[in-house]
C-alpha cells in the first residue's frame, strides 16, 4: 500500500511494550541514492532538546494511529548512527526539488511523493507544473523507474514524450 508524504510527517511513535506514545516522528530522512526513507527525525515524549532518529527497520507496523515500535529504545541518537552519517549530513529534501527531463526541459517541482508502507521505498513522485503548461492544474506522476538522476539541486527523469512524434503531441485545431 502507498501513502503520501503528508502521512509521513508528525506521526505519533507508539510503544508496543508500554501501549502508549513515546515520541513524535517529525520528518523523514531520505537516502537520495536509492529513494528510500531510512528513518525519521523524532522528538521523544520527554521533550529532550536534541533530536532522535527512528530507523525504518525498527518500525514494526505503520498503522493509522502512527508508527508502532517495540520500545523507546528504538529511538537513537544521530551520532550513534555511524554508517548513516553521510546520508544524514546531506539533509536531503525531495519536496520542492525542480524536475527536469534528460533533454534538459524543466517540468516543474516535486510537490508530493508516495511511499510503500512495507519497504519505505518512494515509488512515485508528483510534479506540479506551472499553470501555463498545464491548464487543468493536475500534477505529473513519475514512477521511480523513470528517474535517471537525483542531485541536491534537481531530479532528472526520462523524457515522457521521448519517442513520440512531435505531431502526435501537438493540439488538434478545430
Amino acid at each position: 500500500m502507498l501513502k503520501l508524504s503528508s502521512a509521513t510527517c508528525n506521526q505519533p511513535v507508539l510503544s508496543l511494550r508500554t501501549s502508549g506514545p513515546v515520541g513524535l516522528a517529525l520528518e523523514p530522512i531520505i537516502n537520495p541514492n536509492n529513494l528510500k526513507i531510512i528513518g525519521f527525525y523524532c522528538q521523544d515524549s520527554r521533550r529532550s532538546k536534541h533530536p532522535l532518529i527512528l530507523l525504518s527497520q525498527d518500525i514494526r507496523e505503520w498503522i493509522p494511529q502512527g508508527f508502532a515500535i517495540n520500545d523507546y529504545d528504538a529511538l537513537t541518537e544521530p551520532e550513534d548512527l555511524v554508517r548513516l552519517k553521510k546520508v544524514l549530513d546531506l539533509q536531503f529534501e525531495l519536496l520542492g526539488k525542480p524536475v527536469y527531463t534528460d533533454g534538459k526541459r524543466r517540468l516543474g517541482k516535486v510537490n508530493d511523493y508516495a511511499v510503500d508502507v512495507q519497504s519505505f521505498d518512494i515509488q512515485k513522485i508528483y510534479v506540479s507544473q506551472n499553470l501555463l503548461k498545464n491548464f487543468a492544474g493536475t500534477a505529473l506522476t513519475v514512477d521511480r523507474s523513470q528517474i535517471v538522476e537525483i542531485t541536491n539541486k534537481r531530479v532528472v527523469i526520462r523524457d515522457p514524450l521521448q519517442g513520440v512524434p512531435h505531431s502526435a503531441v501537438s493540439p488538434v485545431s478545430a
